[in-house]
């Protein structure tokens, strides 16, 4: 049977099938970015932080417009080809719109890069240092992890004196890595004491590990069987005797509820005891000599003799120093601290003038000088271009982020190093060049661990805005490609298509156009509201 209406469209609405499929489709996607860029406004509005203002690099995001604005008169012409049944023109016109399809996604793939790179931190004062981390090096070399990646010198350092693991929760990877830092220092983690524990009810303990024994992933297996083992026998056990409970406490009393005989319902723990098997929660290594170890910020609660692991790890052993070390702070924001200042009744000013970093970095210092005379003629520029008001006050004024915060750009014009044509166009893209600008413009700086309230890349991690970029941008990504991967089947698989029957190739061709427009107006709407708002 054939389905009618796939090619031929009804007399009454004058639509096909697929024509009308995709626009109940594309009703759902509009509520469903109609949400997402509600969620913004208000989340913006609501905010208790500074949102960020034109925080994303305009150019990329502006040719990405355009690119896409291509693309959808492109694949319009694709279509109107394959309705005068001009094969190769639709080749040509459809292959530019799969390309624009790509640069689309190069663009956006090294704005993320960028973000994922670029470090920033919250002070406990919350001002907010953005930037790159350095590297470990040894002897100009630098040094790598067990997985051959670089060592970026934002570590939790211990010198761990004995390891207590979670036989539950323990996280293997995790446990390679303590094992090859310890033999890196010439350290060894060996079992603190020997581990007996009965098996099987009736029988005495048996020996699962020796003193001395070497930490390995596969020790800790053995136990972690052990134990998950006997904590199942137990468990079995302790419900039966449980039920038995039950049944003679309601044998007792016929007529009381559950919620009275309860407070008389126990386990005989004594008359239960030989028969439960040992369980094994935790086990301690030492660490011989005491050994310098490093972590992920994120993965260690420290403190100053025993920090703990998010596995339930928990680590005896002293606090090393560990600063995050900035090869180049790129911007420094005060919109934070002025905001907190304010609600305190404190002068913005006068908390900027007290932070810890103008107190302790010269640099910063400078720099802020520097800036406070660009915001004086900043404001001397507005009031003679829009005047004053009745009370003498001037019509406009810079915004919080003019005042208080500098970015790179702030940087590179205090210390008015230029670069080539290229070079300077590059910026645009991927960030400054900190090799040809030099420590001169930016700064090189070591942050104390105990100064740190917040730190994450540019991800979602670091606040709301940045996750509501990945969410929107990334979901508007995977729409880009699957449109793309749709439309170059068309392409690459469509001839035959064409040869047997050219309209509904055509009507194809239509119904993906129609799809890749409403990923064009979907960018239309994200363009100004994440990066010029």
């Amino acid at each position: 049977m054939e389905i009618p209406y796939i090619v031929t469209p009804r007399k009454d609405t004058g639509l096909y099938n697929a024509k009308i499929a995709i626009w109940l489709f594309l009703a759902s996607e509009v509520m469903l970015f109609g949400g997402f860029f509600s969620a913004y406004v208000f989340l913006r509005l609501g905010a208790d932080y500074p949102w960020p203002e034109r925080a994303l690099p305009v150019l990329p995001g502006l040719i990405n417009t355009f690119v896409l604005i291509l693309s959808s008169v492109t694949v319009v012409f694709a279509w109107a080809a394959l309705k005068m049944r001009q094969w190769r023109r639709f080749q040509v016109y459809m292959s530019i719109t799969l390309v624009c399809a790509v640069i689309f996604m190069i663009l956006k793939g090294m704005e993320y890069n960028v973000k994922f790179h670029h470090q920033a931190v919250r002070l406990k004062d919350f001002t907010v240092l953005e930037g790159h981390l350095g590297f470990e090096e040894e002897n100009g070399t630098r040094v790598k992890d067990h997985n051959g990646h670089d060592i970026e010198e934002n570590k939790i350092y211990v010198k761990a004196s004995d390891l207590t693991f979670s036989t539950v929760r323990y996280h293997n990877a995790w446990v390679k890595d303590i094992i090859a830092q310890a033999e890196h220092e010439k350290s060894k983690i060996t079992l603190s004491k020997d581990i007996k524990v009965i098996t099987e009810p009736g029988k005495p303990a048996e020996l699962i590990a020796k003193k001395g024994d070497a930490l390995t992933p596969k020790l800790l297996s053995q136990i972690a069987k052990i134990h998950l083992k006997a904590r199942a026998h137990n468990s079995d056990l302790k419900i039966a005797a449980l039920k038995e409970e039950w049944k003679k406490a309601k044998k007792a009393n016929p007529s009381a509820s559950d919620v009275e005989l309860s407070p008389n319902v126990n386990i005989d723990m004594d008359a239960l005891a030989p028969l439960l098997e040992d369980e094994i929660s935790a086990v301690t290594f030492n660490v011989v000599p005491a050994a310098k170890l490093q972590f992920n910020p994120r993965d260690i609660a420290e403190g100053a003799t025993q920090s703990k692991l998010r596995d339930d790890t928990v680590i005896n052993g002293e606090l090393e120093p560990s600063p995050m070390v900035f090869h180049y702070v790129d911007a420094i924001d005060f919109q934070n601290l002025v905001m907190k200042a304010r609600e305190k009744g404190i002068d913005p000013e006068r908390a900027i003038e007290n932070s810890w970093l103008i107190k302790n970095s010269p640099f910063a210092k400078e720099a802020w000088q520097w800036h406070l005379g660009e915001v004086a003629k900043l404001e001397q520029r507005l009031k003679d271009k829009y005047g004053v008001d009745k009370n003498n006050q001037p019509k406009r004024v810079p915004n919080d982020k003019e005042r208080y915060r500098l970015g790179w750009k702030d940087f590179i014009e205090k210390n008015k190093v230029e670069l080539s044509g290229f070079d300077k166009f590059k910026e645009e893209f991927l960030g400054p060049n900190y090799e040809k600008r030099g420590n001169a413009t930016f700064m090189t700086f070591s942050l104390p661990r105990e100064q740190v309230l917040h730190a994450s890349k540019f991800t979602p991690a670091w606040n709301t805005y940045y996750a509501l970029y990945f969410t929107i941008t990334g979901l508007h990504g995977l729409h880009v490609i699957g449109g793309a991967i749709v439309l170059g089947y068309y392409l690459f698989c469509g001839r035959k298509m064409y040869l047997s029957n050219p309209e509904w190739l055509a009507n194809r061709v239509e119904v993906g156009g129609l799809f890749w427009h409403f990923v064009d107006l979907v960018w239309i709407f994200v363009f100004p509201i994440l990066y010029l708002m």
